[in-house]
């Protein structure tokens, strides 16, 4: 090993500079007679410029003559300087050759790289079993990424059959010499359970060991665990922490969520322009969601001028890696001609493409489009196929549509027990229209047995929430005493909102029990739902 240089003072460095120039000398004496340890070690004195100038091209002259003399170390790091293209043109082909010399005298981590090089394909062809051959050979001397490679290939069947317990014995002994990789890579397997038990306290462990050595992945997952409560309790300052710390060393998805935290003020100070930039960074490294993220900024003129262009520009990166959220708001664009031409054949194909991908609002706004024609030819079918897999996802928008084309003559779907079915289900989550569509149901008797309490109920839910034909409905059963018992206040006051909500036939019935009441009564009512003046006794 060659020595280090120490601190010392003014008179000590010119000392240490002597040293190493005697050093120096005395090496360069023993290479030029040819002995390998010599050359090895006056190359390494080039590359690290260590008592001569820096000179890569010095290094490689030496390092290959030691190499050539058959001394593994040297093989080694001219493989190294190949691979590299460091003081040579880059060649691969030449770092596997000096790699397969170094490597088969048993130089560990020769082994590894010549590993790594036969598993990526370069400088040979890929070849995963002499991959494996390789880094097992590594893996078996100690080394620590040799150990973690091998976990891997264990772990997706590259070379060998799979195998999770296999690859978490090379993760941990991998792990345990400190490889923050392998911790990471233990951490993941404890987390879901692959390989071995299911353990979210121990995955927190391996993840910190990681995270603590500056792995950036570990970082971002023992923040996600803070940020969620997994495993740990909750903890929002500390989450931010971890984030901040990957996010620094540019983990993209670290970026994009300080972003996000930035931009709800949970568990920070809410700050747009902080947030703004954490997704502008993670944007500018490709980040889908921040681009569309950013996308919505410049659509809606969140913390920047508005620009439409500027924005269906953020949209369109996003969508052209897939991101099925800024497809459908590059659709949307495109519907309404902000920031592209108008062209409704546009919308439709990026409509389709997010509700291929599940987006649950594009594969209704595509149900809504095959229903009404709009920039494709009306197909009830094709409608209520998208209606159906937003439905299926609890989208009680989605539900309502579905009911209803069951319930539609024109549709030709016709199927009472379906329409029953659904509207029930999005009256559950509240859905206003659908709570008056069973109202009406059990008011009827139609589909279902006539049910005036029930009818009472639904009609009273969506009148609640301001639908004005349940509010006209309620009224007429309080007056009448259907479902409920006769009120004719109650039906006044809802007859009123029904009437204020544009619903022309409740004026009518406003004057009939107008005039049921006694004048007093009406006056006291009007004057408490109307603010006029009660008339004088």
């Amino acid at each position: 090993m060659m020595p280090t240089q120490a601190s010392h003072g003014a008179n000590g460095a010119a000392s240490n500079d002597a040293h190493y120039t005697a050093e120096y000398l005395r090496l360069k004496a023993l290479a030029e007679r040819g002995v390998a340890n010599a050359q090895h070690s006056l190359g390494f004195m080039y590359v690290n410029g260590q008592g001569v100038p820096k000179n890569d091209q010095m290094a490689v002259h030496w390092y290959l003559k030691a190499a050539q003399a058959g001394l593994e170390h040297a093989q080694y790091n001219l493989g190294v300087m190949f691979q590299k293209g460091q003081g040579v043109p880059q060649d691969l082909a030449q770092a596997v050759h000096w790699y397969q010399q170094a490597a088969e005298q048993g130089y560990a981590a020769a082994q590894y790289n010549l590993g790594w090089l036969y598993a990526k394909g370069q400088g040979v062809e890929q070849d995963p079993i002499q991959a494996m051959h390789w880094f097992s050979k590594a893996a078996e001397q100690g080394d620590a990424g040799a150990q973690n490679n091998l976990g891997m290939m264990y772990e997706t069947g590259k070379g060998v059959p799979q195998d999770f317990r296999e690859a978490i014995v090379w993760y941990r002994r991998a792990a345990e010499q400190g490889y923050a990789r392998a911790q990471f890579n233990l951490g993941l397997r404890y987390d879901t359970g692959q390989g071995v038990q299911h353990d979210p306290q121990q995955a927190v462990s391996w993840f910190r060991k990681a995270a603590e050595q500056g792995y950036a992945p570990a970082q971002f997952n023992l923040a996600l665990k803070f940020d969620k409560g997994q495993g740990v309790p909750q903890d929002s300052r500390k989450a931010i922490a971890w984030y901040k710390r990957a996010a620094e060393q540019g983990h993209a998805s670290s970026q994009f969520n300080l972003g996000l935290i930035y931009d709800s003020g949970h568990g920070i100070e809410r700050d747009e322009a902080a947030a703004l930039d954490w997704f502008r960074r993670a944007a500018a490294q490709g980040h889908a969601g921040a681009q569309d993220n950013i996308g919505l900024r410049y659509e809606h003129g969140q913390g920047v001028r508005q620009d439409f262009e500027a924005a269906a520009e953020w949209y369109l990166k996003a969508a052209e890696q897939g991101s099925a959220s800024a497809q459908y708001h590059l659709a949307l664009l495109f519907d309404s001609g902000h920031g592209v031409p108008r062209d409704p054949a546009q919308a439709v194909d990026w409509c389709r493409k997010a509700a291929e991908q599940g987006h649950l609002r594009a594969q209704f706004d595509l149900g809504l489009r095959f229903e009404g024609g709009n920039g494709v030819p009306q197909d009830f079918k094709l409608a209520m196929t998208w209606y159906l897999r937003a439905a299926e996802q609890e989208y009680a928008a989605a539900q309502f549509s579905v009911a209803r084309l069951f319930d539609d003559d024109d549709a030709q779907m016709l199927d009472t027990n379906q329409a029953y079915h659904w509207y029930r289900k999005a009256a559950d989550q509240g859905h206003p229209h659908a709570e008056f569509a069973l109202g009406l149901r059990y008011d009827s008797g139609l589909g279902t047995q006539q049910d005036y309490d029930a009818a009472h109920f639904w009609y009273l839910r969506a009148a609640r929430q301001g639908h004005a034909r349940a509010q006209f409905n309620l009224g007429l059963m309080c007056a009448s005493g259907h479902g409920t018992a006769e009120d004719l206040m109650q039906a006044y006051g809802w007859l009123l909102q029904a009437e204020r909500n544009g619903y022309p036939a409740a004026t009518r019935y406003l004057r009939h029990v107008e005039s049921r009441m006694p004048p007093e009564q009406l006056a006291h009512l009007r004057a408490r739902l109307l603010g006029a003046e009660p008339a004088a006794a």
